[in-house]
């Protein structure tokens, strides 16, 4: 999964935590320019391009951004979340979609065409979710607003480390709205499910630390030398003195309030459909994350075909292996062999770096144009790793978590990494920094059938790079493959047909290979973030059809670099966007076979 601060199609909930990662993110060193589009052809199309374009830079005022060396960052300030702010953001956009519908969609080009899609996209999903008040449940089981707040790497300028600074004494007033939010919430019966919440609290005790064991203490002990004292020693004590005074009672009093009133009073359900007309929420969900129109029923025997077509494989595979037990024997071997585990995170690490760099060596055959920027192999942050994911990656760094080093199975890493790092998460964000020039929101905007579907189709990709050398870097590749069409199956039962999360967890720990630990988080994610895990598998496969439907139609003529191009080079679009565009590459690509022949 992409940690994206970018980006997206965003409910309120994956909104406000884009906001609180794009807060952490250090600047990049390299420095974006404003892009320099080209000249409208008509009307409709400066119609379209100024609505887009007042949206944007609204929306980052409204957020509290700034363009700082060509990209917008964070300011100041923390984000509003009130009710107020949101009833205002909602107005707003509510008029753009009523001034976008009068704009002639024949009179657009083909990449305004795409823009006013992305853009149409993003803000009816948007306004679906104001309709829903999603703000009034502001985090979930794997992702929270008081977790992204402090940078993953130190800042290199004074000004950047000022803003933080700035930011820091603002969250007493950021979570102050956030509690008033989630009380909202419980009083009408729209919560985090409190199944999910085992230990998410224990995130927030280190910010409530007053020693060196602090996260955001300790931050300021790693201001580089770079900025030359005394400023240095000036920001540093400036930042604990904001920490001590203003930030570290306000993770306290919001520790306080989610052990004492938030959790007990969370409701006992875990289905989408409990809550209030829980069934038409659920369908708005899928509509986002799977970014076209798909029944709960269609998405559910969907998996199950998948499944069973994935399970025969896994069973092939573990033939290979000369493993003569049973299926369940098998996985039960991969998960306690301590061959297949590595033995400290150093180890698990230089893992993932080697596997990173055998794939550097194989892009140029698998894509035309490389990226320049570059991303760096991290461990997850101690204080959210115990129930964090395996992996994620984004255009800084991909992150890798050795916190239970028994959960973390050496032959699921090659997978991860293309996955995660290249030429998935991590390279097709820096693809998309250094794009063509297309409208900012272009650029800052992540739709998760797209970004997520990319990033499995990678992993079946490795088949054709060579990254699998083992049968059980293939079982690896499979179990995940597995994970995210068993996700079809197991988010729609969960939210559309009173699945129980004993059945969740035992479904998925009986198809795949995954430790324990991350079933259980995983299934405790499927339930409280409805419908985002339904992008990946329906992204993946959509990639992987359009790729059969380009290797038939062109038969020898194909070459998967140009392919891939296609693909890169539209940045995040919704599905039916992406099949019409690849469905055009593929008929240039037939005209032109036919006019050389």
């Amino acid at each position: 999964m992409s940690t994206a601060p970018r980006r997206a199609t965003l409910s309120f909930l994956a909104l406000s935590l884009a906001l609180a990662l794009g807060a952490a993110a250090p600047l990049c060193a390299q420095h974006a320019p404003v892009p320099t589009l080209a000249p409208t052809a008509n009307a409709a199309e400066a119609a379209l391009r100024d609505l887009y374009t007042a949206e944007w830079e609204w929306r980052q005022r409204e957020f509290d951004r700034e363009r700082i060396d060509g990209r917008w960052q964070a300011g100041g300030r923390m984000p509003s979340v009130t009710p107020e702010a949101w009833h205002r953001r909602t107005a707003y956009w509510r008029d753009v979609l009523t001034k976008l519908d009068a704009i002639s969609l024949t009179d657009l080009g083909r990449e305004e065409r795409i823009n006013a899609a992305v853009f149409r996209t993003s803000i009816e999903a948007s306004v679906a979710n104001a309709a829903w008040r999603t703000y009034e449940a502001p985090f979930n089981s794997d992702s929270f607003f008081w977790g992204g707040i402090n940078p993953r790497q130190p800042y290199q300028t004074e000004a950047d480390w000022r803003r933080f600074i700035a930011r820091l004494g603002d969250v007493p007033r950021y979570f102050d709205e956030q509690i008033a939010n989630m009380r909202s919430g419980l009083d009408r019966g729209w919560s985090v499910p409190r199944a999910t919440l085992d230990g998410r609290d224990t995130t927030l005790v280190p910010y409530t630390q007053t020693g060196e064991d602090n996260p955001l203490l300790a931050t300021f002990e790693r201001i580089p030398v770079a900025i030359p004292e005394p400023v240095r020693t000036q920001l540093r004590e400036e930042g604990r003195r904001v920490v001590l005074e203003q930030t570290l009672p306000a993770y306290s009093k919001l520790l306080g309030f989610l052990r004492d009133d938030y959790f007990p009073r969370t409701r006992t359900t875990i289905a989408a459909r409990d809550l209030p007309d829980g069934r038409a929420f659920y369908q708005s969900q899928i509509r986002e994350y799977v970014t076209r129109d798909m029944s709960a029923r269609e998405i559910h025997d969907l998996g199950l075909a998948e499944v069973a077509r994935i399970s025969a494989e896994m069973r092939e595979v573990m033939v290979r292996t000369g493993f003569e037990g049973t299926f369940e024997e098998f996985l039960d071997y991969l998960r306690t062999d301590p061959k297949f585990y590595a033995q400290t995170p150093r180890e698990l690490l230089a893992h993932t770096a080697w596997i990173a760099k055998k794939i550097d060596g194989e892009l140029k055959h698998v894509v035309g144009t490389l990226p320049r920027y570059r991303f760096t192999i991290l461990p997850v942050a101690d204080d959210i790793a115990p129930i964090y994911t395996a992996g994620r990656g984004g255009l800084e760094a991909c992150f890798f978590n050795t916190y239970d080093l028994p959960s973390r199975p050496l032959y699921n890493l090659p997978a991860l990494v293309a996955h995660e790092c290249a030429p998935g998460h991590s390279f097709q964000a820096a693809l998309a920094l250094e794009a063509p020039a297309r409208p900012d929101f272009r650029q800052q905007t992540y739709f998760s059938g797209y970004g997520e579907g990319w990033g499995l189709y990678t992993e079946w990709l490795g088949t054709r790079m060579g990254i699998y050398e083992t049968p059980y870097e293939e079982f690896g590749r499979l179990t995940f493959e597995m994970w995210r069409a068993a996700r079809l199956v197991i988010d729609t039962g969960l939210h559309e047909y009173g699945w129980s999360r004993q059945q969740a967890i035992d479904y998925l720990a009986g198809h795949t290979a995954l430790a324990r630990h991350d079933v259980v988080t995983e299934v405790d994610r499927y339930i409280s973030w409805p419908g985002q895990a339904l992008s990946y598998y329906i992204g993946y496969k959509t990639i992987l059809d359009l790729r059969a439907e380009a290797e038939r139609e062109l038969g020898a003529a194909f070459d998967q670099r140009p392919f891939h191009d296609t693909i890169l080079n539209l940045g995040s679009v919704p599905l039916p966007v992406l099949e019409e565009e690849v469905r055009r590459f593929i008929a240039e690509q037939k005209a032109a076979g036919r006019a050389s022949g």
